[in-house]
């Protein structure tokens, strides 16, 4: 009996996980921004373990300087192609939390991809960019591919300028005996309007191996300076590809929306939020985001929408806010509350859910405030109108649920993890 339910409950479980995809193809949440690791001999943040790398020599410089800092074990996080989110919340993490976290339950606030602190929107810009400078001591090319890719914001130029330098790079590998391409003249145009002007690319070439020198322009009597590669740098060719490699794949980091789980005890306030000016003070690069976002989405299913959530897209009052506080009320009464883009899908509430559950596989279904049910996870929280915040009422499937609670034995006091219910608290 007890296989036949193990079998009952894999087989729902492979149900309830949605639609399949395949291995290549690229994850369905949105934006969620920003952040890969890095290793030495200084290849740049392309990946997980890089961004964990370069944490722990960040760890290590701090020790040296006798400051301690143990950094958060949540402090790696997936980059942010899609600019907004993806980001792994834990049940009521214990996290140590600022003091300003202590003034609402509403607080905005973000995780730094490198320390794994967590800081208001005007703080978490210079916390990082602080971190990438601390890095530099430690890992000096792993810190300048950073600062290229983080700290310039015109995308289209860092990408413009990452290619140049990676031709530059590609000539040396490929013609390692060819002097003309070990050098380049720091006044060429090219260069000056799309590499040099980049903050970090100064920093790059020098810790790949190039030094400034001032040299006799062929056939003239003038002089100019160059960028001129050292022959310690010419003997590690491999060293070199990698850093080309680093280069081109290395991303921005982003630091991710912290989701502040919360629980509370029931409650007639549940339905009642006050929110603060954070969750509609757009700043100019979230306005652009924002239209960029709504463009490339109407392109692509502007026909599966229904009129009605065009409206609602459309509603000013909607289209202003960019967060939204979401709180599901489940069975007993008890309302878990977690902060989200506006932009997000209903797929991240679901993953959210799931994971404050004891049985994360039984499938459930979530109910709007007008008592729609929330079925296709691929609409964002706008789309629904859940914003700028929503009580969502949470449900199991009865039948399933009877079906485990007999052959259990007995009744489930609560759907949420006990640990979770054991700090809850009360909405004032």
């Amino acid at each position: 009996m007890k296989k036949l339910f193990e079998g009952f409950k894999a087989e729902i479980k492979f149900k309830g996980a949605g639609p399949g995809r395949k291995l290549n193809d690229e994850a369905r949440e949105i934006p969620d921004n920003f952040v890969k690791e890095h290793p030495a001999p200084r290849k740049a943040p392309a990946g997980d373990a890089q961004i964990a790398a370069a944490s722990a020599a960040i760890a290590r410089f701090d020790s040296k300087q006798g400051k301690g800092k143990t950094l958060h074990k949540d402090a790696v996080h997936t980059p942010v192609k899609d600019v907004e989110l993806k980001e792994e919340v834990k049940a009521m993490p214990n996290d140590k939390k600022t003091e300003t976290e202590k003034d609402s339950i509403y607080n905005i606030l973000f995780r730094c991809p490198l320390t794994g602190e967590i800081l208001r929107r005007e703080e978490i810009e210079s916390h990082i960019k602080k971190n990438i400078e601390m890095l530099s001591t430690a890992d000096s090319i792993s810190a300048s591919i950073m600062k290229i890719h983080t700290f310039n914001k015109d995308r289209d130029k860092v990408k413009l300028g990452v290619e140049t330098v990676a031709r530059y790079l590609k000539n040396i590998i490929s013609n390692p005996n060819e002097e003309k391409y070990q050098k380049i003249k720091l006044s060429n145009k090219v260069f000056q309007e799309k590499v040099i002007c980049l903050e970090g690319a100064h920093e790059f070439f020098e810790a790949i191996g190039f030094e400034k020198k001032t040299l006799a322009l062929q056939g003239q009597d003038l002089q100019e300076e160059f960028y001129v590669l050292g022959s310690d740098a010419l003997d590690r060719l491999n060293d070199l590809q990698s850093h080309h490699d680093s280069l081109l794949s290395g991303e921005p980091l982003i630091a991710t929306l912290y989701r502040q789980p919360q629980i509370f005890v029931p409650s007639l306030q549940a339905a009642k939020f006050d929110l603060p000016d954070d969750f509609y003070n757009l700043t100019v690069e979230d306005i652009k985001l924002e239209q960029k976002l709504r463009t490339e989405k109407l392109k692509q299913d502007s026909m599966l929408r229904t009129k009605a959530m065009r409206e609602k897209e459309d509603k000013p009052e909607i289209k202003k806010y960019k967060y939204t506080v979401l709180r599901i009320r489940f069975p007993d009464g008890y309302i878990l509350q977690g902060l989200f883009y506006a932009q997000e899908r209903l797929s991240v509430l679901v993953d959210f859910i799931r994971q404050h559950l004891q049985n994360d596989w039984l499938p459930f279904e979530l109910t709007a405030p007008c008592g729609q049910k929330l079925e296709d996870e691929q609409v964002t929280f706008r789309e629904y109108g859940l914003v700028p915040s929503a009580l969502l009422t949470f449900r199991w499937d009865e039948a399933i649920l009877a079906d485990v609670e007999a052959i259990d034995g007995h009744k489930t006091d609560s759907v949420l993890k006990p640990d979770l219910l054991s700090r809850a608290n009360t909405l004032a």
